[in-house]
């Protein structure tokens, strides 16, 4: 039972990968948005995770990178934000769409992430059941940190914190803490369910412990950089962690009383959340990512 279930995750995931594909073979369709966020910090959107910049007097820093052919679209647009230099490149995680860049941009100002990110580039990992090969020297961050690292830079503190064992085991949440701005990384996707990295230490428990902790720091009026979907506000995010606990407590239920996925899938989610699903993770995707993570049937397991 459990090897079926693996197989039709995956089977479900390699959907989710289409759209991706697409964009990959077609790049030249996108086009890299600017959006104010608060403060010094900015927000690009094109495809794959969003960027968080920051640009002022010391320059510009980036939080993630998107696709390798938008390099250089993204630096267009970042020197339409500032003539400065790019000092700095923040990893969220480790996934392509928001690394995919660092080959690009590493040669020019180092990368920092935390340490499982390197570690996951570093050599070649699964990912929706397909191989992905280790990252190029240039593309790997040289500077990495267990649990927190700050960046004095542009007149503010940035903190970049490690959450475990959210989407991936390597997640951080960056804080710019003068500007007011939160970037969430692949822990919030707005407007639609996230995607849970299993393989990779993903967890749906992590990632409501993860953003339970982010908003019991935040001030209320923070603006909140998901890591796909549109600028957000804290009750935002406090609508989405609502989301991962209520559903995740149906699930839980379903399974103490004894009930198989695909009835728990039968009964499907509640009318507030269900449109969720019009995004990449369908309902019944995101009930099954559910299930695997309380039951520990991660895709890829025996």
């Amino acid at each position: 039972m459990m090897k079926a279930t693996c197989v039709r995750l995956l089977a479900g995931l390699a959907l989710v990968a289409v759209p991706v594909a697409a964009q990959q073979q077609d790049f030249s369709k996108v086009e890299i948005k600017v959006i104010p966020a608060a403060g010094n910090v900015y927000m690009l959107q094109g495809a794959g995770g969003n960027i968080g910049v920051s640009a002022g007097s010391d320059g510009i820093l980036i939080v993630d990178d998107q696709y390798a052919p938008l390099a250089e679209r993204i630096r267009a647009a970042l020197k339409s934000i500032n003539s400065g230099q790019l000092k700095f490149v923040l990893n969220t995680h480790w996934h392509g769409d928001h690394t995919g860049g660092n080959a690009t941009f590493g040669p020019e100002a180092p990368i920092i992430a935390q340490e499982n990110v390197r570690k996951r580039l570093s050599g070649e990992q699964r990912l929706r059941g397909n191989a992905v090969p280790a990252s190029p020297k240039e593309a790997l961050p040289v500077i990495t940190f267990q649990d927190s690292v700050s960046v004095h830079f542009n007149g503010e503190e940035i903190k970049v914190i490690h959450y475990p064992h959210g989407h991936t085991d390597g997640d951080s949440v960056v804080f710019f803490t003068k500007s007011n701005v939160v970037h969430m990384g692949d822990d919030f996707a707005s407007g639609r369910f996230p995607f849970l990295d299993l393989e990779n230490g993903g967890s749906v428990q992590g990632m409501t412990a993860g953003v339970a902790k982010v908003l019991a720091q935040i001030p209320p009026d923070a603006k909140v950089i998901p890591g796909h979907g549109p600028l957000s506000t804290v009750e935002d995010l406090k609508t989405y962690h609502r989301m991962l606990v209520e559903t995740t407590a149906i699930v839980q239920k379903g399974i103490k009383a004894g009930k198989t996925l695909a009835q728990i899938q039968a009964e499907g989610v509640p009318e507030p959340w269900k449109v969720l699903g019009d995004g990449p993770i369908k309902n019944d995707m995101w009930i099954q990512l559910i299930h695997s993570s309380l039951t520990q049937k991660t895709p890829g397991g025996s």
